[in-house]
Formats: structure tokens, C-alpha cells, sequence
């Protein structure tokens, strides 16, 4: 796993890249956000789609939910860039489209909008 952080309007972010999934269930989420603290010392987190499960945007197995959750309930903003366009499912753009709609979890098709999201209406840290 590679963490470079960005500074954008006093905010640190912290992308995430690795040649390994890295939110396989709710346990990897909660490792990814403590890994990025200690070594970045970020609340905010960038992550390609690649590295985050397909049964994550399987809305029926709940993993989305659950690892979503647990990025609010430690304070902890993440932006997942890829291609969403390819999910046919109304429920899973229905829940995209929401969470675009928020402050603290992003599905974006680029690095520069995850960094426009993250850095925007935020408390720095």
C-alpha cells in the first residue's frame, strides 16, 4: 500500500493505491482508516474502485452500508474514484447519487473532483 497525502485548502487527504483490494468487508475498512492515520496523520481518504470489493457495490450483502458507517462513525471522509456508469442496479445509483449528495462519502469519476470533495465544507485535519 502507497499513501501520498495532498494538501488542498488546509485540508489533508491522503491517496491510497495498492495492487491489492483494500475494503474487502468491515474489518479492511477499519484497517485502511487507522493505517492512514498513524502513517498520514489524515481524516480523508482517496481510493481507486480497484481496490475496494465488488460485493461492496452489491447494496443486498450490506457491505456498503457497513463500511460506510464506520467511515462516519470514526469521522473519516473517503472519495472512491472509478467508472460507476457500468452498475445497472437503481438502488446502487440511487445510493451513489446520496452519498455524492453528503459531506463525507464520494463516488467520483477523477482524482481532481475527490480532491474538490474532500476539501470542500470540511474541518482541516
Amino acid at each position: 500500500m502507497n499513501i501520498r497525502k495532498i494538501n488542498e485548502n488546509g485540508v489533508s487527504i491522503a491517496y491510497v493505491t495498492s495492487d491489492e483490494q483494500l475494503i474487502t468487508d468491515v474489518q479492511s475498512a477499519i484497517d485502511l482508516m487507522a493505517t492512514v492515520r498513524y502513517e498520514a496523520d489524515c481524516h480523508h481518504i482517496i481510493v481507486n474502485k480497484s481496490a475496494v470489493s465488488e460485493v461492496f457495490f452489491d447494496l443486498k450483502t450490506r457491505l456498503a452500508g457497513e463500511v460506510l458507517q464506520k467511515f462516519i462513525n470514526y469521522q473519516t471522509k473517503i472519495a472512491i474514484i472509478g467508472d460507476f456508469s457500468g452498475y445497472t442496479s437503481k438502488s446502487l445509483r440511487d445510493f451513489i447519487y446520496e452519498s455524492n449528495n453528503g459531506n463525507d462519502i464520494f463516488f467520483v469519476t477523477e482524482e481532481e473532483l475527490a480532491i474538490e470533495k474532500l476539501s470542500k465544507n470540511s474541518d482541516p485535519s
